[in-house]
């Protein structure tokens, strides 16, 4: 049986020598991974008990039920500018932190998910930072085109109307 196989693993030595170098080293390279795993680290036995966390109603329940008002409150702040007509600053402001509030739980939640304290307690402090960051840049500048600009619900109105406009 081996010697069925022959012919095949002649014609690609065969193969591989008339192959230019930098193709041969792309084809012939080991695979390597883009990122190398982190440490495994077992801790305690397979007998030993999980550890709970303690309960927490204002991480748990509460702060499950703020997500979902935050969330269906968008669909009428979102609406009513448009609907009655109105542009009115509270509202347009209202609206502002309701999506920066949102934002702001939705990329939280993404970076627990992904960023394990136990596995990466470093980069998950920076990403929280960066968040934190980048939530409080993003306020800023939502404060400075509400105040000394048309406001968001004003922009949006304009840029629809200009689109209307090109069809």
């Amino acid at each position: 049986m081996a010697t069925s196989f022959r012919p095949a693993l002649l014609s690609r030595q065969l193969l591989a020598q008339r192959t230019p170098m930098a193709l041969r080293s792309f084809h012939a390279s080991p695979t390597r991974a883009i990122l190398p795993p982190l440490p495994q680290v077992i801790k305690g036995s397979v007998n030993d008990a999980a550890t709970v966390p303690d309960a927490s109603y204002a991480h748990g329940s509460y702060h499950w039920s703020f997500e979902r008002l935050i969330s269906a409150g968008l669909i009428p702040l979102t609406i009513a500018p448009f609907a009655a007509g109105s542009l009115n600053p509270v509202m347009d402001g209202l609206f502002i932190s309701t999506i920066l509030i949102h934002s702001h739980i939705g990329f939280q939640s993404c970076i627990i998910d992904y960023f394990p304290t136990k596995r990466v307690p470093k980069t998950r402090k920076f990403s929280m930072w960066a968040l934190n960051l980048a939530t409080i840049l993003a306020g800023i500048g939502f404060y400075e085109f509400e105040t000394n600009d048309v406001g968001l619900t004003e922009a949006v109105k304009r840029v629809w109307q200009a689109k209307k406009a090109d069809l």
